[in-house]
């Protein structure tokens, strides 16, 4: 059981939101200055769409925990539905989201 009193786990939760919030604040402090046009936006914006496909891909081809349980097949529907969705709707990313997530999660209920 976990000791919500003790202080060490306070401290490394302090620690790690700390960590977050120290580079928030930089881009807060910077982010007037940089324009969307320049290289390094254009850079650390592929980065961080190469990171959250990365973490899709793994997360499809290579999961844990429950959700390795569902078939192979499942999870490729439910990204297929997901980008569909999203292309068809202009872009739209929470419907692409709830699209994906409704597939799979029908398929797991009702085929599963």
């Amino acid at each position: 059981m976990v000791d919500w009193l003790d202080w060490k786990l306070w401290g490394i939760v302090l620690l790690c939101g700390a960590a977050t919030y120290v580079w928030r604040a930089l881009a807060v402090a910077i982010g007037g200055r940089v324009s969307p046009e320049s290289e390094a936006f254009k850079l650390f914006s592929c980065i961080a769409y190469a990171m959250v496909a990365g973490l899709i891909s793994r997360m499809v081809i290579l999961p844990e925990g429950l959700l390795a349980e569902a078939p192979l097949s499942f999870r490729l529907i439910g990204v297929g539905a997901a980008v569909a969705v999203f292309f068809g709707l202009k872009r739209n990313l929470a419907a692409g989201v709830f699209a994906g997530v409704t597939a799979f999660a029908m398929l797991i209920t009702f085929a599963g």
